[in-house]
């Protein structure tokens, strides 16, 4: 089969690096900057630069780029894919790039599939890109309804191949919903936890929950902001129950009331043990 990726970012990179490492298909990649390409091939991650009449020869197209840009090549291209060919963007919102791409797709004689894989670490960019970085990871694909048994299969398959323990089913409004807390929030608490001024003075006096809670602070700034605009709704219904929780703890610290406390830490214990059974 020949992939071609558009997007050599951390995650584009790992796809590519996965491909190569785990499997016989071609790989042909392109970025914004062509020093990325040449540091792809030099390092065997691509076969070869994705120029832009090799776009309608691939079986598939991998699109890791933001949400925005996304779309915009997908039009760009709408008359350029293979016909039958499979396109699958890697975004972390579904339904803002889903309803523009669905309609395209079904005109342009292409399959589109939204995808969503759920790994990643603090850095961003090709030279961190690894190609083990989805090991026991899940991917999340959206396909629409009329997607045979047969194509889901062999798009599991494809995924499974590259590390992916694991294939979600979903739809973009559900996953919206879902990645809001389990993704989104986690960033928001984690950047709001660390401009606590004692932050600055925390040397020697953190370990392991200073880490845990804090790692995801450091992030793109110009991709999250995107993604929690695109998802707005969703993350502001998370946002307000945090809020809610929080305000709970707090009062019944100040009010002393060890019961209440008690009471609340203890539900969080349950509530962990449940969702890790």
């Amino acid at each position: 089969m020949k992939i071609g990726i558009v997007g050599l970012g951390l995650i584009g990179g790992s796809i590519a690096k996965a491909i190569k490492q785990n499997t016989e298909h071609e790989v042909f990649g392109t970025d914004l900057q062509e020093s990325v390409i040449l540091k792809a091939k030099l390092l065997d991650a691509i076969d070869g630069k994705l120029e832009e009449e090799m776009i309608g020869t691939c079986d598939t197209i991998i699109l890791a780029l933001y949400p925005g840009d996304t779309v915009d090549f997908v039009k760009a291209h709408r008359d350029g894919f293979k016909k039958g060919a499979v396109v699958i963007d890697c975004c972390g919102v579904k339904e803002a790039v889903c309803s523009e791409i669905y309609p395209i797709a079904a005109e342009g004689g292409f399959s589109y599939v939204g995808g969503h894989p759920m790994a990643g670490i603090e850095f961003s960019g090709f030279e961190h890109s690894q190609k083990s970085l989805f090991k026991h990871a899940s991917m999340v694909l959206t396909p629409q309804a009329d997607r045979t048994i047969q194509e889901m299969d062999q798009l599991k398959k494809f995924w499974v191949s590259l590390g992916f323990s694991h294939v979600q089913l979903s739809t973009p409004e559900e996953h919206d919903r879902i990645i809001a807390f389990t993704s989104q929030l986690a960033h928001v608490v984690s950047s709001a936890y660390v401009k606590s001024p004692t932050s600055l003075k925390h040397k020697g006096f953190s370990a392991g929950s200073y880490k845990d809670l804090s790692r995801v602070a450091k992030l793109n700034e110009t991709m999250w902001t995107e993604l929690f605009l695109l998802n707005r709704e969703n993350l502001v219904t998370e946002i307000d129950g945090m809020i809610d929780r929080l305000e709970q703890f707090r009062d019944a610290i100040k009010d002393g009331k060890e019961k209440d406390l008690w009471e609340l830490l203890h539900e969080g214990t349950e509530r962990k043990v449940l969702v890790d059974g």
